[in-house]
Formats: C-alpha cells, sequence, structure tokens
C-alpha cells in the first residue's frame, strides 16, 4: 500500500502563482495544489466543453478559501477545513492563498491539464 508525502510527489508544473505535485496510483491521480489569491481557472479551460474543467475532483482544503463556479453559474465557497467533491463542468477562483490535496480520475485529468498547460504555453507566447 503506498501512501506519499507532498516532498515526495514529483511536481507537475509550477508557476509564480500555482504548484501541482501529482501521481498517479490506481487510476487515480493524487495531487497537492498550491494556488495564490487571485488565481482562476477559466482562462485555462477555455475551449473545453463549456469552458470548464472536464475532470471530477473530491478534495480536501487545507487551507485557503476557493469559490466553485459551476457551469450553470451556480456557485459555491470552499474554506480551510472542508472536504469536497467537485463534478466535471466547473471552474475555480482562488480568494485567499490555498493548499489542497485533491484525488482525480486520472484520464479526465490528464486530458484537462494537457490543454490547461496549451492554453499556459499559448498565453506565454502572446
Amino acid at each position: 500500500m503506498p501512501a506519499y508525502s507532498q516532498d515526495q510527489v514529483p511536481i507537475e508544473f509550477e508557476v509564480d502563482v500555482a504548484q501541482a505535485r501529482s501521481i498517479e496510483q490506481g487510476g487515480m491521480t493524487l495531487a497537492f495544489e498550491r494556488l495564490s489569491a487571485g488565481v482562476e481557472t477559466a482562462p485555462l479551460f477555455k475551449g473545453l466543453p463549456d469552458d470548464a474543467c472536464q475532470s471530477p475532483h473530491w478534495g480536501y482544503v487545507i487551507s485557503g478559501r476557493l469559490r466553485i463556479v459551476a457551469t450553470d453559474g451556480s456557485e459555491e465557497t470552499l474554506d480551510a477545513g472542508q472536504a469536497y467533491y467537485l463534478p466535471a463542468g466547473h471552474n475555480v477562483v482562488v480568494e485567499e492563498d490555498a493548499l489542497l490535496i485533491e484525488f482525480s480520475p486520472a484520464p479526465e485529468r490528464t486530458k484537462t491539464m494537457e490543454h490547461a498547460a496549451q492554453m499556459m504555453q499559448a498565453a506565454a507566447g502572446a
């Protein structure tokens, strides 16, 4: 039975406002994420169905606050100490610097993150 601490998981990506460390195990991706206040995912998911994340996630907010915006326009706030489930079809606005641990089906998350990486590269080249 593998167990992981944040420092044991490889960095998936790192920019000045975000870092994700992730590893795949048993068809799921375990991710430790650090997100700075002001980060919004909507630009990263533009071009995906409904311009939203296409992966469901189960997670826990270690610290900070997130606002979740669903494709139907509804919003929910997640605060430190809360566990959550996000179905596919959402965007995130980071309201306070946040640390998260998240579990996602690997195929859906990989496809969504590849798209987000392409959008980051395109923005950096513009």
